[in-house]
């Protein structure tokens, strides 16, 4: 455990202040109407929590110690996330962009490359997947040698933590995201593989971490316990934010126009922007 990542704080503070910089010049901005403080408050924690991930007492521990790298490693993969996208950046982002922007940007989401991230099964993936990647192979081992891979781990889960928690209880826009009960399912099976990985390190069967028995069990303690948190979390999340659609399809009216109720074919989702419109802060 002597990987030293002090080195890698300062451009990592100085980017998570540009970002908190950027989001609130956004959000206090009068285009349309008052962004909410709700969500512009759970956008600073998330950077909070990244920042407390990546400098300050848990990165020193992190270097020294394996139950401080599982703390940030929760830190930057599974709660800072969440909280980032309760934030609902790209919500934002859409209703402050031009018309035409908004309406480009709007095109990238709905194209094939969003369409395979949006899946609930890629974010599973990635999230989950990587984190048996990591500490089922000789991966962790080489990270605490190599700043490089070290820090392209971090991005790795804060993206794939973030990703999934967008497509399982985003705010933001999703393409043909699936119904609430297919994401209680994925959710179900990332619970059920973080728990199984967590007592398989507790216990030091099929894992490559070559740390001192009492970090070991202390961190697999930490993803167990810290894992639910995050996971609750993300539940209560997505259960909140459900409304069921009860609106029923109609075919135009005498003029021509789509009946009022009618749903928006843009974006399959209740809170998606429509450009130059306006778009739930």
């Amino acid at each position: 455990m002597a990987h030293d990542g002090h080195g890698s704080a300062a451009p990592a503070l100085l980017l998570i202040a540009l970002v908190a910089a950027g989001y609130l010049a956004l959000a206090v901005r009068p285009r349309f109407r008052r962004w909410s403080r709700w969500r512009a408050a759970a956008f600073l924690t998330g950077l909070a929590l990244l920042a407390a991930a990546t400098a300050g007492p848990v990165a020193a521990l992190a270097a020294i110690d394996f139950r401080g790298h599982m703390l940030q490693h929760l830190l930057i993969g599974m709660l800072a996330p969440l909280f980032l996208v309760l934030g609902a950046p790209m919500t934002l982002l859409l209703r402050s962009l031009p018309a035409a922007r908004a309406r480009r940007l709007g095109a990238l989401l709905r194209g094939r490359a969003a369409h395979l991230l949006a899946n609930p099964v890629t974010a599973l993936v990635l999230s989950v997947g990587g984190m048996v990647v990591l500490y089922c192979t000789p991966l962790y081992r080489h990270t605490m040698t190599n700043g490089w891979l070290h820090a392209a781990v971090h991005a790795h889960f804060l993206f794939s933590g973030y990703l999934f928690a967008w497509v399982i209880a985003g705010p933001d826009p999703a393409p043909r995201r699936p119904p609430v009960p297919a994401r209680l399912v994925v959710l179900g099976v990332a619970i059920a593989v973080h728990a199984g990985l967590s007592q398989l390190m507790y216990a030091g069967i099929g894992v490559d971490v070559a740390v001192p028995e009492d970090q070991r069990r202390g961190a697999a303690e930490i993803m167990y316990y810290g894992g639910d948190l995050a996971e609750l979390l993300l539940a209560v999340a997505l259960v909140a934010g459900w409304r069921p659609d009860r609106r029923v399809r109609r075919g135009p009216g005498p003029d021509g126009r789509a009946p009022v109720g009618s749903t928006c074919p843009q974006l399959s989702e209740p809170g998606a922007h429509v450009p130059g419109g306006r778009t739930p802060g």
